[in-house]
């Protein structure tokens, strides 16, 4: 039988009436007071009330692009144009108004990243916002529909920025969302839809609002809205948009713009130093919407860069130069079996050479590498008289040679 003392506190139920009750020094809580708990701290974050919220380290755009350096090989003009844009967004944030004066009001500036996958688009946005201490999310526009049809409302976004801030409402209000595969959602054609397209664009419809800043209703834990769910009011006027995409088949956009196919004695001699091999550092606002971005969204996407294509000499620096650079992490995982794991440049260069041969790009060396390595991450933590593994271009040809990769013809 209960004790008489064993109800809850605050709201005075006996403890056979509640399906859980926590017992303090000096009082109990029951399952019911606990969750009403829950929804006033949800109330209290929606109306910014939080205060601790964590300051974010603002460099300089040269010791932004510096930092970046670290982590992401080349690109020189991405990190320029992203570092020279965060540095303005948050200087914008933390600007203090003077009520003498009659201050300008500066608007954001979300970017889009064109490039080839593997090139390092993700990778940058990430290394910024881990630079800052901002929260920081990544969202796949192709799971995005329009509101009412299965999959993802554009307000999901929101939540996970939502989460990844520990539901702290202040700072996700000027965190960083990457959204990637943003060109997945263009539409089918030039011309404006006349049925509905409710994957492409009417999801640039539906983000129109939230990348140029406007007070969103998110539903704390994700998924659809429901008409009795409790809503998170989040503006989203000082977070940082960075789209990505591969914007494949572009390149004969920006070639028609440029005309370099013209022939004939009236062609332009300037095109003859366009580069063909390297389309992409052409790229206009135009091609975006040439490609199938609807006007307004690609006027929210001021900020247009680009991201090379990665050579030999790129993808080898890869492999070894950034902080956490593949060797690196390989090195590391074979250090924690008190093994030292050395690498011909022989064999990096065979790593390299494949990766380009199958145009994989950069996460197609850590394939090449896994399937390289996987024999010898097996077998050696069981040997513990290997105090040192040497691995040269015979072993990693042999190899590559038993993995599936070997087998694909390249096109």
């Amino acid at each position: 039988m209960a004790k008489s003392t064993d109800k809850c506190s605050f709201c005075g139920r006996p403890k056979r009436d509640t399906r859980l009750l926590v017992a303090g020094l000096d009082g109990h809580i029951c399952d019911e007071c606990i969750q009403q708990a829950q929804i006033i701290l949800a109330e209290e974050d929606a109306t910014g009330k939080r205060k601790n919220i964590p300051d974010f380290l603002l460099l300089k755009p040269i010791e932004i692009k510096t930092y970046m350096d670290q982590f992401v090989i080349g690109q020189d003009e991405a990190k320029k144009v992203l570092a020279v844009a965060v540095y303005n967004h948050y200087k914008r944030l933390s600007h203090k108004k003077d009520a003498k004066e009659d201050d300008v009001e500066i608007e954001k500036s979300n970017i889009v990243i064109v490039g080839e996958t593997g090139t390092g688009k993700t990778l940058l946005a990430r290394t910024i916002a881990r630079m800052l201490n901002v929260p920081f999310c990544i969202a796949d526009a192709t799971a995005l529909t329009e509101a009412g049809y299965v999959g993802e409302d554009v307000e999901s976004i929101l939540s996970r920025l939502l989460q990844v801030a520990d539901y702290n409402v202040a700072a996700a209000e000027r965190g960083i969302i990457f959204i990637d595969e943003i060109d997945k959602i263009a539409r089918k054609g030039d011309n404006p839809s006349i049925t509905r397209d409710v994957s492409g664009e009417g999801v640039q419809q539906a983000l129109l609002k939230m990348l140029e800043g406007s007070i969103v209703n998110v539903p704390p834990q994700g998924g659809r809205k429901h008409p009795e769910q409790k809503m998170i009011q989040i503006n989203t006027q000082n977070i940082l948009f960075i789209t990505g995409g591969a914007f494949d088949g572009i390149e004969k956009k920006i070639s028609n713009r440029l005309q370099t196919n013209k022939i004939g004695y009236k062609t332009d001699r300037n095109h003859e130093f366009v580069d063909k091999d390297n389309m992409l550092q052409y790229i206009t606002p135009v091609d975006l919407k040439a490609y199938g971005l609807i006007p307004e969204l690609v006027g929210r996407l001021p900020i247009v860069t680009f991201m090379h294509t990665l050579d030999k000499e790129t993808l080898r620096r890869i492999l070894t130069e950034p902080k956490n650079s593949l060797i690196k992490q390989y090195t590391k995982l074979f250090e924690l079996d008190k093994i030292k794991l050395v690498f011909d440049e022989k064999a990096l260069n065979f790593i390299v050479d494949k990766a380009i041969e199958f145009k994989l790009g950069a996460r197609g060396l850590r394939s090449i590498l896994e399937g390289i390595m996987n024999d010898a991450m097996f077998e050696l933590p069981s040997k513990t008289n290997t105090k040192s593994f040497h691995v040269t271009v015979a072993f990693v040809e042999e190899k590559f040679r038993k993995t599936s990769m070997a087998r694909l013809k390249v096109a």
